[in-house]
């Protein structure tokens, strides 16, 4: 099978098929472009989406990887992030392998083609050259013979005329012979011609020309093997990264595997465990009993007395009276709006039938002038606005205990780094000695003194967050008795001789409680609960509110406050329609709750009082 034979006359339609070739390989690379353009889009956008959902540095969101369900997230997004670059793999192997390198031989096909076909035309014009001589040869002849036969019929009329001179018959007898031999001459020529034209003629088709096209079949067959090599390439470049993404996909099927809702749960207990303990039952109160301003031995001071000694704290000798007992909070009037408080189940006032419990004891202990205790804990100093207070008194104290761990650990290994850079000054230090060439011993001595002094400070930091952790570790056990007694109900223990508050006590949400105290107790004027209470912390702030209506505070212990601001909750609602608020460190007060929008801080321990 071979062009040069098989289409010996077919010079034309090859050279428009070579041409057809060409733009077939030209539209294929550009296919192989555009996949590749693809390729490197699609892993651009598969970087940026993991680079979208990954946490963000020293921001909340980091926290939240410590779960077993982020931390696959976090391995899906990282492993999408490889399996993006081997979609860049891809599309940089189909450019060097398949674009690049097409181009290049689609520019020497172009020239190996014209080449080829140059030859075989100048073959062709070659061979057109010939057969014009041999058609101008084949003429010349045939004009002689004509000329000679003419030439001979004269002579032999004029040899026949027996009228015609002699001389005349010679004449034309030599023009005839003359005639002849020019006949004779260019029939010699013409023979000579035809043959040197078959000879072109033999050579053209079947040497020339079959060495032409034989050439440019191979060049087509190379054309469309290297189109299948480029094929067989292109399915290649993919292959070569199937292991890689299969690899990255097993990645991301080991993540979804690794994830234990068990450790999910048991992290949600380390986090957000306060270490306190359920309050306990609140005991029957009998209503039918007259109250009396003494308590008795059934009263509920007395209700979970077991005879064992209670832990006092220490405080001051003289009792404490509380500062914002709610006294008469009437129903919130109707506001010019329409708003909650205008519909008959709207907040009752504490003076109502159905009243709390706490706002019960209010009375009673309003009634007559009681010696109350009032301990305000650490933590309020450090609530305000959003504060955290360095020894994290602000937080239960499970974790609270963890926070000083943390910190203790993270202190430690400063110290670390520190000994670790003094002991490389030391050494750096020694060499100079053994070599005062490469350096002068003297120059360390300040950096030396400064490393250590870094780990003299750390050290004292070290040694204040372990005493604040051991006083944690230390309370912790102790609370089970402290738990037990903040259902509400108050103990009351008789000491006969201490003219002190029987106990404070610390709400599981961080907030105040009091205990009610005998009625022999030292009795405290109003100058002495003045000047105390100066020197007592606020509520810490639980949340904020908006006001949503204005409220006019009438009435003792309210507060008033104007539409649309924006104030301190430092007591929620104990299901009497009331909430405490705050302005400032002076202004606080009860707003029906009907009239703000509540919004808790999550990590904010309600801040309670059992009155």
């Amino acid at each position: 099978m071979s062009w040069g034979i098989e289409l010996w006359d077919q010079f034309d339609n090859l050279e428009k098929h070579t041409q057809w070739g060409i733009d077939i390989l030209e539209k294929y690379i550009k296919f192989v472009k555009e996949r590749a353009e693809i390729e490197l889009s699609y892993a651009k956008q598969l970087r940026n989406l993991s680079k979208k959902y990954q946490p963000k540095k020293n921001s909340k969101e980091e926290e939240e990887y410590k779960y077993t369900s982020c931390q696959a997230f976090l391995s899906t997004l990282n492993e999408m992030n490889d399996y993006a670059g081997q979609h860049e793999v891809i599309s940089e192997n189909m450019t060097s392998q398949i674009t690049l390198d097409l181009a290049r031989y689609v520019q020497e096909l172009k020239q190996e083609r014209k080449s080829n076909f140059h030859d075989g035309r100048k073959a062709q014009q070659h061979i057109e050259t010939c057969w014009k001589q041999l058609e101008s040869s084949k003429r010349r002849f045939e004009r002689d013979c004509k000329e000679a036969d003419r030439a001979q019929q004269y002579f032999e009329k004029m040899d026949a005329d027996i009228n015609v001179t002699k001389a005349d018959v010679e004449k034309a007898r030599q023009q005839a012979q003359i005639r002849h031999q020019m006949a004779e001459d260019s029939k010699a020529d013409y023979s000579n011609t035809l043959q040197k034209f078959n000879q072109e003629q033999h050579e053209y088709y079947h040497t020339h020309i079959p060495g032409i096209f034989q050439k440019i079949q191979e060049m087509e067959e190379r054309r469309v093997l290297r189109l299948g090599e480029s094929m067989r390439t292109y399915a290649e470049v993919d292959r070569q990264v199937i292991p890689i993404v299969g690899k990255c996909l097993d990645g991301i099927v080991k993540a979804a595997e690794s994830i234990d809702q068990k450790s999910d749960s048991q992290l949600v207990i380390e986090a957000y465990k306060s270490g306190f303990e359920p309050p306990g039952d609140i005991e029957f109160e009998d209503y039918t009993q007259p109250m009396k301003r003494t308590v008795s031995e059934n009263s509920l001071s007395n209700s979970r007395g077991d005879g064992k000694p209670e832990l006092k704290f220490g405080g001051k000798s003289k009792g404490k009276l509380w500062p914002f007992i709610k006294k008469n909070k009437p129903p919130p009037p109707p506001p010019a709006s329409a708003s909650p408080s205008t519909v008959p189940n709207g907040p009752q006032s504490p003076k109502q039938q159905k009243e709390p419990l706490s706002h019960r004891f209010n009375e009673f202990m309003t009634s007559k002038p009681k010696i109350h205790c009032f301990r305000s804990l650490k933590r309020g100093l450090s609530l305000k606005l959003g504060s955290t207070p360095e020894d994290f008194s602000n937080l239960p104290p499970e974790q609270r205990r963890k926070k000083l761990q943390q910190k203790v650990d993270e202190l430690n290994k400063e110290i670390q780094k520190e000994m670790d850079q003094r002991d490389a000054i030391t050494k750096m230090k020694d060499v100079y000695l053994k070599n005062p060439q490469m350096g002068d011993p003297a120059s360390l001595d300040h950096k030396l003194t400064e490393v250590s002094q870094n780990i003299d400070k750390l050290r004292l930091e070290v040694q204040k967050f372990e005493a604040w952790l051991a006083e944690v570790e230390g309370r912790l056990p102790a609370r089970n008795e402290q738990v037990r007694r903040q259902s509400g109900m108050y103990d009351g223990q008789p000491p006969p001789t201490v003219n002190t508050c029987a106990q404070d006590r610390e709400s599981p949400d961080g907030s105040y409680t009091e205990e009610q105290s005998q009625e022999s107790e030292v009795k405290v004027l109003a100058t002495d609960f003045d000047d105390e209470f100066d020197d007592e912390e606020p509520l810490p702030a639980i949340g904020t509110c908006k006001a949503l209506y204005t409220f006019e505070g009438q009435n003792e212990g309210t507060i008033s406050v104007a539409e649309g601001e924006t104030l301190y909750v430092i007591e929620e609602d104990k299901g009497d329609g009331w909430t405490r608020i705050r302005r400032n460190e002076d202004e606080e007060g009860y707003v029906p709750t009907s009239y703000v929008e509540v919004y808790l801080d999550k990590n904010a321990k309600g801040a309670k009082t059992y009155i």
